[in-house]
């Protein structure tokens, strides 16, 4: 029997707070009796700023209190960006992407520079992740990339005081909250690969809750799950975190899904990248082999040269 009332747990972050009324509208227009409330909290992860994810303790800092909630019955579901998703959840556990893809690329946005090309050698590009220093550091040598922290408008906020030349963030966080004319070049996923799951909505839940199972079966989208179940088993194989230069994309089109996936070091010396396709109904199998065969190509000495925080 479906639930009378649906408490949604979410940070309170301007992004979060749009993912989270958006998911709590589909809810009701599906379901008029159904009422949704928002329950708002702050995370670890965005009180602790002033140091990069990789060094405080990764992706997991945006979700525990989520997942305490849940556990403690003072929400029914929590919404994520799937892309701050630890890649093993805790037993009990379960989550579903919600409604179709955005943009899984990242965005290249800029006051003075059209795109990274037009970048002049020193320039200061900003990026809160180990997998885009990685690869930008690789294809562009010369540029100074420097850690940028805080939500999407904290980081615009930076770049208009003339903190960096440049940033990068994910294209589907600035067309959701409005932003999409800020974006000067999208990055290909021939240069830069997103983080697994970028630009999925992503719904957590109690696992023995087999009614919100019921409930968000209508919303999940074949495309997006089929891409968020080959990245996350490759995420799974590669150890994906916020410590670990990792990225992947799975494309689905022609009854067939291509996965592209990088594992490098931070400053860009090492970058190992693989490409495969399989069935739709293969993905996770397409995901394990892919992130067996990055391992295999170099990518198991490249996680034991890489520094990791301390637990």
């Amino acid at each position: 029997m479906p639930p009378s009332r649906i408490r949604i747990a979410t940070r309170e972050s301007k992004l979060a707070m749009w993912q989270t009324e958006h998911v709590a509208a589909r809810l009701a227009e599906r379901h008029p009796g159904l009422a949704v409330e928002i329950v708002g909290m702050t995370t670890k992860g965005d009180r602790i700023l002033d140091r990069p994810l990789a060094q405080v303790g990764g992706k997991g800092l945006f979700i525990k209190e989520l997942e305490v909630a849940l556990s403690e019955g003072r929400a029914d579901i929590a919404v994520h960006s799937m892309k701050d998703v630890p890649m093993e959840l805790p037993p009990g556990f379960a989550m579903v992407p919600f409604g179709p893809r955005e943009d899984a690329r990242d965005a290249f946005v800029s006051i003075r520079h059209a795109s990274l090309e037009a970048l002049p050698a020193g320039a200061v590009v900003g990026t809160s992740s180990l997998r885009r220093e990685c690869q930008l550091r690789r294809a562009y040598p010369t540029l100074v990339i420097k850690p940028l922290r805080g939500n999407v408008n904290t980081r615009l906020a930076k770049l208009e005081a003339g903190e960096y030349d440049a940033i990068i963030l994910a294209a589907a966080g600035l067309k959701r909250l409005g932003f999409g004319e800020r974006i000067k070049a999208l990055l290909p996923t021939s240069l830069a690969l997103p983080a697994i799951g970028q630009g999925i909505l992503a719904i957590e839940y109690l696992s023995d809750r087999a009614d919100l199972a019921e409930v968000l079966a209508p919303f999940i989208d074949a495309g997006a799950l089929v891409a968020a179940t080959a990245e996350r088993a490759l995420g799974l194989v590669v150890e994906g975190s916020c410590e670990v230069p990792l990225g992947a994309h799975a494309a689905v089109a022609g009854g067939q899904v291509t996965l592209e996936a990088f594992l490098g070091m931070p400053d860009g010396s090492r970058l190992i990248r693989e490409k495969a396709e399989a069935r739709p109904e293969e993905a996770a199998d397409l995901g394990r082999r892919l992130g067996e065969r990055l391992l295999a190509q170099g990518g198991r000495a490249v996680l034991d040269a890489l520094p990791r925080a301390p637990s």
